[in-house]
């Protein structure tokens, strides 16, 4: 398939509308049969549970242009495993694992002309959602509910590519210790926000959040999970029952010890201790890993040795991994990559 004349290295990390989506509808106790569809538009009544209460989870993952020319999805079971888990922490009925892999399947290849050419730096991302969607006036849980999944084809998520960030130690709460942090939900970003753009009024590029509890422990940032470096290169990532389960960094602690052979640990990490680490990274669906150079509490500045220029060896070595992984570059584990044609 011929693909679409966009100039694929500028594109950066926005919504570029695709010509087909994926939706199925819930109602009367159970998922229609699905279907791709064209129009990008979404009729709702003004009293729609997702308009009133915020009853929306969703996911995203990406789809890739291997140096084989094969465009891959990379890990989408586990995307469809997190969003049934979110989908059930907001009282929502799960969209099955099979059915959801299916239709990114069915997503990509309907848009293949839109997946970014390999080399290019870019990539398709999905977008797979679902939300309340009859019309509910009391406190309660939408009975009918839409499922959909849109693709964009998108650049790097931060406009500087792989140059080292400068993040800031939140005065705002994330989550509540027995909220929905560990869940993909909207209402989970709703409230970054305010924060976000205070954050980059104040020139930082993200707000890094402390545990709401002591405030002394650092969980994640507003769109990406944590990843330290130790001086003796261990691999450490925050652990907090109100962070999310990250995919990516997931698969960072796995390549870490299987293709690096490095020692990774999940475990409470105490703001005190970061001025200690090596190197630091944010990682996530989006930005893959993007360095930290700096970290900034309240006036005092937390500088990596890594530096503010590049990223440090070690983060180097697990996005080069990883990425290589996604691209076919690097044999993957068994199941992480679905071919899509």
């Amino acid at each position: 398939m011929e693909k679409k004349n966009i100039d694929w290295a500028n594109i950066g990390f926005g919504y570029i509308q695709t010509d087909y989506r994926y939706v199925s509808q819930y109602k009367d106790g159970a998922w229609d049969e699905g279907a791709l569809i064209t129009d990008p538009t979404i009729t709702l009544s003004e009293c729609a549970c997702v308009l009133q209460y915020a009853q929306t989870c969703f996911e995203g993952l990406k789809a890739y242009t291997t140096e084989d020319g094969h465009i891959v999805a990379f890990r989408p079971d586990l995307n469809a495993e997190r969003m049934m888990n979110s989908a059930a922490g907001l009282e929502m009925p799960p969209f099955p694992k099979e059915r959801f892999i299916d239709a990114v399947q069915k997503v990509v290849e309907a848009n293949a002309a839109y997946v970014p050419p390999y080399g290019s730096g870019a990539s398709l991302y999905l977008r797979p959602y679902m939300f309340g969607f009859n019309s509910v006036i009391g406190v309660k849980p939408a009975t009918e509910y839409q499922f959909r999944i849109f693709a964009t084809p998108v650049g790097p998520y931060f406009k500087g590519g792989a140059k080292p960030i400068t993040i800031r130690v939140s005065d705002f709460d994330r989550a509540a210790p027995r909220g929905t942090g560990h869940i993909k939900a909207g209402l989970n970003y709703a409230m970054s926000l305010h924060a976000i753009v205070d954050a980059h009024n104040q020139g930082f590029d993200e707000n890094v959040y402390l545990d709401p509890g002591t405030r002394t422990k650092i969980e994640e940032t507003g769109g990406a999970n944590l990843i330290f470096i130790t001086k003796d290169n261990k691999v450490v990532t925050p652990k907090s029952s109100s962070i999310l389960p990250s995919i990516t960094r997931r698969s960072i602690l796995q390549a870490a010890r299987d293709y690096l052979g490095l020692e990774t640990e999940e475990r409470e990490i105490l703001l005190e201790e970061v001025k200690d680490f090596a190197e630091c990274g944010l990682c996530g669906t989006a930005a893959v890993i993007s360095p930290v150079g700096k970290i900034v509490d309240h006036g005092n500045e937390i500088c990596f040795p890594s530096g503010m220029e590049k990223m440090g060896p070690v983060t180097q070595k697990l996005y080069d991994t990883l990425t290589g992984i996604q691209m076919g570059r690097i044999k993957a584990p068994e199941g992480w990559i679905k071919v899509i044609q």
